[in-house]
């Protein structure tokens, strides 16, 4: 398992990355609803926040490894939905 540090930090860069593809897709893709990309990039934000709060402070009781392993995978799914609405956005 990665330290906490390195967590934030892969979780900052693959938001920032989401958030610029976001913008470029929606320049670039025509004329998409500007209220789908707010509320697409307004998703990215809490996201960011609420992953970097939940390795800030993990659940006491449960097993670190276990509690970490579920974040990442909550992350990894969050991010596969970001990432189909991006390429979805017309």
């Amino acid at each position: 398992m990665a330290n906490k540090r390195d967590l934030k930090r892969s979780i900052n860069v693959i938001c920032g990355d989401l958030f610029a593809e976001c913008i470029a897709a929606s320049l670039y893709n025509g004329k998409p609803d500007k209220d789908n990309v707010n509320a697409l990039l307004s998703s990215i934000l809490t996201i960011n926040n609420d992953f970097i709060s939940r390795i800030s402070h993990p659940e006491p009781g449960m097993e670190k490894k276990a509690y970490f392993n579920a974040v990442v995978e909550d992350f990894n799914k969050q991010v596969g939905e970001i990432i189909d609405h991006i390429s979805n956005m017309e």
